[in-house]
């Protein structure tokens, strides 16, 4: 069986070293053994596996999720599509939320822009510096 080196895994997932050994400590990934001086090896399942978690990431999923993910992916004979689906549609919604956040603060920061000269006079009399600055009435309030 083909085994690979911390190192080789790294450069066959595109993840670094420091982060395959982040994945192993939180449980995600494990090596399969270790040579005689203390290297880790992993076999081509454990390839597999980093590069599941690695797709994972790009696909947003957190790594509370991806470690659910793998459960399933490891046990499939007793798990359902419906709870891949169930964590799938939250990271979606997760998702438009965080995008809808993003948008209103993209507006905000265009409208200050828009009522900005941006000119080189001196900062005193910056627009967006005054509508960052708090009033009487928030001091007040905290």
């Amino acid at each position: 069986m083909l085994m690979y080196f911390i190192s080789n895994l790294a450069k066959r997932t595109g993840l670094s070293v420091h982060t395959l050994r982040y994945y192993e400590k939180e449980g995600l990934l494990s090596a399969s053994g270790r040579t005689a001086s203390g290297y880790r090896q992993y076999n081509e399942d454990d390839l597999k596996q980093a590069m599941f978690i690695a797709q994972g990431k790009q696909a947003g999923f957190s790594l509370e999720d991806i470690k659910h993910l793998i459960s399933i992916r490891l046990d499939k004979d007793h798990h359902t599509c419906e709870e891949v689906s169930v964590i799938t549609r939250s990271k979606l919604e997760q998702t438009k939320k965080k995008i809808a956040e993003l948008e209103s603060i993209k507006i905000g920061l265009e409208r200050m822009l828009d009522i900005c000269c941006g000119g080189q006079e001196a900062a005193t009399e910056c627009s967006i510096l005054s509508l960052l600055e708090p009033n009487q009435q928030d001091i007040k309030e905290q």
